[in-house]
């Protein structure tokens, strides 16, 4: 079984930081092995450079495309494609990204359910949201679905539960997590992992201080916990 997944965001307020490239150090020091950044922030060239450090040192490279008009979410699929990406999450064109990824070795997240604006929020009920993850989780080049779970005014947990038992594949949880508690309610509710970012930037993840080490060091703990209690 997989572990449960801890995916690092360089971004804050769902964009790349400017500094990301110092940032990243840190966590490859740090042993994270899942390291990801948004379509939104950095210039392609700059996130090219990025995703070289981050897989010449072992770890796996994510792009998150949360870019809401069409052309541009197809143009980050393609660019994401030429970058090399291990994995794309979200996205919304679904049947339009697909062709896109046909003799591509990269493992496709969708979001789940219905999202609009940047920064990105999740409509509708726990009911809808999974239905729409098993329509999307049936295509077999779909390999798991970004689920948006904190950014929905309804019963979150119940959100990633419904979603989680409507389909076969990993269901990853991104966007608004900033405690224990929450990356908790995500491995109760079955998810496979869940994405932190704007929190460590911010500081104000509970940890022995707002420098960045520390909070990736209280994130990380989060996830040995975790493990134990499996």
């Amino acid at each position: 079984m997989e572990s449960f997944r801890f995916i690092f965001m360089l971004t804050k307020d769902d964009r790349t930081v400017e500094h990301a490239l110092t940032v990243v150090e840190t966590a490859l020091r740090l042993g994270i092995k899942d390291i990801g950044f948004k379509d939104i922030g950095l210039p392609i060239p700059a996130l090219q450079r990025l995703a070289e450090v981050i897989r010449s040192a072992g770890a796996r490279v994510y792009l998150e495309v949360v870019s809401p008009d069409r052309q541009r979410e197809l143009d980050s699929v393609k660019a994401g494609l030429a970058l090399g990406v291990d994995c794309l999450m979200g996205g919304t064109h679904v049947p339009d990204v697909l062709p896109l990824l046909e003799g591509h070795n990269v493992a496709y997240y969708p979001f789940a359910g219905h999202v609009v604006g940047h920064p990105s929020v999740l409509k509708g009920t726990p009911a809808e949201i999974a239905r729409n993850a098993a329509e999307w989780a049936a295509h077999p080049a779909v390999a798991g679905l970004d689920l948006l779970a904190y950014r929905n005014d309804g019963d979150v947990p119940e959100v990633i539960r419904a979603s989680c038992a409507a389909v076969e594949k990993p269901v990853i949880v991104a966007g608004s997590i900033s405690t224990p508690e929450q990356i908790e309610v995500v491995r109760r509710a079955g998810a496979a992992g869940f994405t932190v970012g704007t929190a460590v930037f911010e500081g104000v993840f509970p940890a022995k201080s707002a420098q960045l080490e520390d909070q990736l060091r209280a994130v990380m703990a989060c996830c040995k916990t975790a493990a134990a209690l499996k």
